[in-house]
């Protein structure tokens, strides 16, 4: 624990910064109000907005081990306190080995950093593991002095490099009020780009497909339509229906996708069934089934006003159906229940075709070695550029009638 202090409005305040290494440590009600920081609104059986940052996700990663020492994913959670110890506000943290699952690839920076005698590794990542969704990541709950918390994190977490030795801090996919925070002070920002539907008060999914040009409203039409040809049909699955055996068929989907993509997948069976018992309502598994057994599926989390797709899998391989498990049905239940985006989880222009929008993501970095950070400063800046031009010519290029159409 060490001290940091940050001025509030009416004075001097005092704050300690915790680092805990079990998300057990503090108490789950406590963290799902300081999660719910006021920047979305809406709430689900009183869990936060965004699911990623509740402590039955979390704790649900750390129980099953798919993080840990052995996984390079250390929890190394910030809390920051008052003078006596009343916590204040937290972080999810994870001192890491390796730059696996973060979908934010440094890799090269950690090559370059290397062959030049340098240490990268450990470092400090400030994000939920495997997840490529933006959130909230500075928890600090909502009301007056929330700004001072944020910036007290952001202090407490470059600290932790001067006291760890750890070369740098990592903060991802960030929302707006943390991005702020973060900003300025030898916190380096980063831009990606994904896509995302948008919902704009669709009655139906016929209503989304009227606004599309000519010629890609009947392509969509004639996907779907395919994607179902061979008798497929789809189920959604939430809260009492994800049974452990539509668990152990979607871990069979998982664990092929996986195992072809990345060698070695980052989740295990347990991890489903943690979930499953623990936020069953914030979950949607949309199931592909033939012949009465399931034969694809796709894992979708639950915000207020956002269905995050995650996952996806299949046993068997039919034209368009990873399309239509993982981007339209995604699509027909942000509709129906009047959420107001889809975020498809990272990269694929394939999506654009099919109603998703190009979108900046954005985190920030603080590297504690100055020549480092000068080098990765220079990069940033270009990169930021390509991505912002990149984005607009993807804008160009929606399905979306134009004004001639």
């Amino acid at each position: 624990m060490w001290k940091k202090s940050a001025r509030e409005p009416a004075g001097e305040a005092s704050f300690a910064i915790r680092v805990v290494d079990r998300i057990a440590s503090v108490d789950p009600v406590l963290w799902n109000s300081l999660a719910e920081t006021g920047e979305t609104s809406g709430d689900i059986a009183k869990t936060p907005s965004n699911p990623f940052v509740s402590h039955d996700f979390l704790s649900s990663l750390e129980d099953s081990r798919c993080v840990g020492e052995k996984a390079g994913w250390l929890p190394q959670h910030l809390v920051l306190e008052s003078d006596d110890g009343t916590p204040l506000a937290v972080a999810p943290a994870y001192l890491k080995s390796h730059s696996q699952g973060e979908y934010v690839f440094d890799y090269g920076w950690a090559d370059a950093f290397e062959r030049a005698g340098g240490r990268y590794y450990p470092k400090l990542q400030m994000s939920v593991p495997f997840t490529p969704a933006t959130g909230p990541r500075l928890l600090v709950g909502a009301g007056p002095g929330a700004e001072v918390r944020r910036r007290a994190l952001a202090e407490g977490a470059k600290a932790y490099l001067a006291k760890t030795g750890a070369s740098s801090v990592h903060a991802t996919f960030l929302s707006g009020h943390d991005l702020e925070a973060l900003t300025g002070a030898d916190w380096l920002h980063r831009t990606d780009q994904q896509f995302h539907f948008r919902n704009r008060g669709y009655g139906s999914y016929e209503d989304f497909l009227e606004t599309l040009a000519s010629r890609k409203r009947k392509n969509l039409r004639k996907e779907r339509r395919d994607a179902l040809a061979d008798g497929i049909t789809i189920e959604w699955l939430t809260g009492r229906d994800l049974t452990e055996a539509a668990w152990d068929a979607f871990f069979t989907f998982y664990m092929d996708t996986g195992s072809r993509k990345w060698g070695r997948p980052y989740l295990n069976r347990r991890f489903f069934s943690l979930i499953g018992e623990r936020m069953p309502e914030r979950i949607l598994l949309v199931m592909a089934k033939r012949e009465g057994r399931y034969i694809a599926g796709a894992l979708n989390f639950l915000g207020a006003d956002t269905i995050f797709g995650r996952n996806w899998g299949c046993i068997e391989d039919h034209p368009f159906l990873h399309f239509e498990v993982c981007y339209h049905q995604a699509i027909d239940y942000a509709i129906e229940h009047k959420l107001a985006v889809v975020e498809a989880g990272a990269q694929g222009q394939h999506k654009l075709a099919r109603g998703y929008e190009p979108v900046t993501t954005h985190s920030a970095h603080f590297i504690a070695h100055p020549g480092l950070r000068h080098a990765i400063e220079a990069y940033l800046e270009a990169e930021r550029a390509e991505v912002e031009e990149v984005g607009e010519i993807l804008s160009g290029h929606t399905p979306y009638k134009k004004s001639d159409d």
